[in-house]
């Protein structure tokens, strides 16, 4: 384990030309496996189970989770038996993903789409509960109060490692925005990159709703009270390629000429969105000279199996994890 985890300066033509200076905070480094932002929401979430005598935990995800993987090892490395609920069909278990999430222990219990959008509905959860009573239910994504204290450790120890004025990390379900933010307590601006689309609306809502409504909502459910009035953040939601885990040939090439030139690995779905962004921003002019910007590298690098797998990526210079365990 790699504590805290190193930042690391990005030398670019790019950057130098716009005379800004970018570095990245290399959560990925943390655990060769629970790495990246799945480390840091579930650190208090294991400890919290394991203090209350819980018998197991609980959690949600889709066939390709970066939290079911994360989850799963964690659970195993801490003799705690867990439980994923897969949106999806039984023939998934045997994916990149799942298949060492079984190897790890996890049991896998594959729900439809209609049950599976039940995943925060009280009901639902007081009937899963009453079913496990001595198991600890994690929301999907790991995001959580808990998962918001882990977070915010990571401003920590930034402000231990640089100074800077702008911290990019690329948003899925809102928690580790909403930690950034709870911790960073209007120090810097941060910038989140939405990797997908709102959910569905009509024109009108369209037209009434302001950008990023939904996501900005979630976020903000997720933050401690005294957070709620900061004002230092935004979602950016133009750069999410076409919605989550969709990205173009053009997109990937981009992406894996930026690994092979700098030597840090980045895949399509989570952190090389948030690159991509702002390699475009930078071209944009949206940062003044002289600006100092961290990117926060999530992790979720174990993806790149499972996208190797559905030939969504081929391997011609990605940085492919260990084959799968055979069943």
């Amino acid at each position: 384990m790699s504590l805290p985890s190193p930042l690391q300066t990005i030398k670019h033509s790019l950057f130098d030309r716009h005379k800004i200076t970018v570095m990245i905070k290399r959560d990925d480094l943390i655990h060769p496996i629970i790495s990246g932002n799945k480390w840091r929401k579930l650190k208090y979430n294991i400890e919290h189970a394991k203090k209350h005598g819980k018998k197991g935990i609980i959690s949600f995800g889709g066939a390709y989770s970066n939290h079911i993987h994360a989850l799963a090892f964690a659970c195993y490395q801490e003799k705690l038996p867990c439980l994923g609920i897969i949106r999806g069909e039984s023939h998934y278990a045997n994916n990149f993903t799942l298949s060492w999430a079984r190897h790890w222990q996890m049991k896998l219990s594959f729900v439809d789409r209609k049950t599976y959008r039940l995943r925060a509905d009280r009901n639902y959860l007081n009937e899963l509960q009453a079913q496990y009573p001595q198991h600890l239910i994690v929301p999907e994504g790991g995001s959580n109060s808990l998962a918001i204290l882990g977070v915010t450790e990571i401003i920590d120890e930034l402000n231990q490692q640089a100074v800077f004025d702008t911290l990019l990390t690329p948003v899925g379900s809102g928690g580790t925005l909403a930690g950034l933010i709870s911790g960073d307590k209007n120090q810097h601006e941060i910038i989140g990159i939405a990797v997908l689309k709102q959910g569905k609306q009509s024109e009108q809502e369209k037209i009434d709703s302001q950008e990023n409504d939904y996501l900005a909502k979630e976020v903000s459910s997720l933050l401690p009270f005294e957070a709620t009035r900061y004002n230092n953040w935004q979602i950016l939601s133009n750069h999410h390629l076409g919605g989550y885990a969709k990205f173009s040939d053009e997109d990937s090439q981009r992406i894996l000429t930026f690994n092979q030139e700098t030597g840090i690995n980045f895949e399509p779905v989570y952190s090389g969105k948030m690159l991509l962004a702002l390699l475009d921003l930078v071209e944009q002019g949206y940062f003044p000279q002289k600006h100092r910007i961290v990117m926060l590298h999530t992790g979720g690098l174990q993806g790149l199996g499972g996208l190797h797998e559905r030939s969504i990526i081929k391997n011609n210079g990605w940085s492919l994890p260990d084959t799968a365990p055979q069943s």
